[in-house]
């Protein structure tokens, strides 16, 4: 997506309403003319009524959310909120009295498509709630946007039902403060009806100097054992097959209670029925204390599949230390050796910064060596982005050109390792939980995940069988199948039904 330009956003936004009043927010008053948007008190009188056309209406409110797994999860408990307090969910923006963003700010050319998102739902001139990480961490920018646009943070969707009762009245509703309640146990409408996102803990205790995340989430709330496991009862009843566990930081779950990601673990597979646990990302620092017990766990029981995302950022021990992020190279790279000791065929997921600033072509060698020799079967790499109130963003930027090069050279070496780890699974024959459409209007693509999460397609054009189990939904999400492995690419893996 190329850049988005401020001064574009700008001029699309002429038409926004504002308050019936006709007055600036309160943090507007002192901001420079530069590019000020152009509201009036009859544009207010616009959204008033586009909200209140007749009672059905009214009460519909799309709701879209882009970014991390625990997003799509606030999106969900929004959702289901609303409904329990009488609202409609809308199956399409343009069905809406209102529209609701759950945005992600984590990276530069992210928060460039959240702005245009909020420029595109402002233009309709409906109320419009900006929730999620951007607004927490970037407030001034969104008020910018759309001075109307009601703001909820990622720890007060509590607010939710107040925040859209101003919205409706035309009141600027900004709810940023950190709720007491924690995100457990809330109703909710699932985008997908066989997996369960469950958010164990919000903020982090790391001080990276790159990540805005901390500022929108702040630090370490582990939330109780007891209550996780309630959520996770009543969505295995409710037909989830896949539990996600989400959080800023997995890794460092319990320690401002006394527990640990393994006891948490160890009390999730004890609540019966059919399903497997997704682990969410932890930092390599916190797994060395407790890996006998993680190892463990993750080897002796069905229920986890065997996955980690492990994320190291650079191969560089400098560049780690300018990044703050608490761990060496050497500490990944034994997790990874005593993980696929243990588990050849576990799926291990990493991320990397490409052109932090100050990275040296040896530091970045030093990332290539340390991605070949531990060969992630996943490996999100990203060119560095400074982001606004982080520490780096005061750091001197490498060329782009650099940056642009570094960043090829490495997907190719990613895509390589990527095709030999799918390799081993070749003609290998198990099952695998549905959990996706890839084209639900076509018909064409299912998706399902094995024991190790890796994805498997079926495809109509591989077989009666599976063209059957498209067309007639023999099979449905959620759904467990037995499947071979025919073929694969870097991406994922190719499969038949048995």
């Amino acid at each position: 997506m190329p850049k988005y330009n401020i001064k574009n956003l700008i001029k699309s936004n002429q038409r926004i309403a504002m308050s019936e009043s006709g007055n600036m927010p309160e943090n507007q008053h002192n901001r420079s003319d530069r590019g000020r948007l152009i509201l009036n008190k009859q544009n207010s009188k616009d959204m008033i009524r586009s909200a209140n056309n007749n009672d059905g209406e009214r009460r519909k409110i799309w709701i879209e959310a882009y970014g991390c797994s625990a997003n799509i999860a606030d999106s969900e408990m929004i959702a289901g909120m609303l409904k329990s307090n009488g609202y409609d969910i809308a199956g399409h923006e343009r069905e809406s009295a209102m529209n609701l963003i759950v945005t992600c700010s984590v990276k530069d050319a992210t928060e460039h498509k959240m702005l245009h998102r909020i420029s595109s739902l402002s233009e309709a001139r409906k109320p419009i709630i900006v929730a999620g990480c951007l607004p927490k961490a970037d407030r001034d920018i969104v008020d910018f946007i759309n001075p109307m646009a009601s703001l909820l943070g990622p720890h007060s969707i509590a607010s939710t039902i107040e925040t859209v009762n101003s919205a409706f009245l035309g009141k600027k509703a900004v709810m940023l403060e950190d709720s007491i309640h924690d995100k457990v146990n809330i109703p909710r409408i699932r985008k997908n009806p066989t997996v369960s996102i469950v958010e164990i803990a919000s903020g982090c205790m790391s001080q990276c100097t790159f990540c805005q995340t901390k500022i929108a989430k702040g630090y370490l709330r582990s939330y109780r054992i007891g209550d996780i496991c309630r959520q996770i009862e009543n969505d295995v009843i409710d037909g989830c097959k896949e539990i996600w566990l989400t959080s800023t930081d997995n890794g460092c779950y319990g320690k401002d209670s006394g527990s640990n990601l393994v006891k948490l673990l160890r009390a999730i597979i004890t609540i019966k029925g059919s399903y497997k646990i997704r682990v969410g990302m932890m930092n390599p620092m916190y797994i060395p204390s407790m890996i006998d017990d993680l190892l463990k766990v993750f080897s002796e029981n069905d229920k986890i599949f065997k996955f980690l995302h492990i994320p190291i950022q650079s191969g560089s021990e400098r560049i780690l230390r300018r990044m703050k992020r608490g761990h060496t190279v050497k500490t990944f790279c034994e997790v990874v050796k005593i993980f696929r000791e243990a588990i050849p065929e576990i799926t291990i997921a990493t991320d990397i910064i490409v052109g932090f600033p100050s990275e040296t072509e040896n530091d970045f060698q030093d990332t290539v060596s340390v991605i070949q020799r531990t060969e992630p079967d996943i490996v999100n790499s990203s060119k560095y982005s400074a982001r606004p109130r982080t520490e780096s963003a005061k750091f001197s930027k490498i060329n782009s050109d650099v940056v642009k090069r570094r960043t090829g050279h490495i997907h190719n070496i990613i895509k390589q390792i990527a095709l030999k780890r799918n390799s081993m699974w070749q003609n290998w024959i198990g099952d695998i939980i549905i959990d996706e459409y890839i084209h639900p209007k076509k018909d064409t693509l299912i998706q399902g995940r094995n024991y190790a999460y890796k994805p498997i397609i079926l495809s109509a054009n591989t077989g009666s069988s599976n063209h059957e189990v498209l067309n007639e939904f023999r099979y449905k999400i959620g759904d467990v199948v037995n499947v071979s492995v025919e073929d694969f690419s870097y991406y994922a893996l190719q499969g038949k039904l048995n």
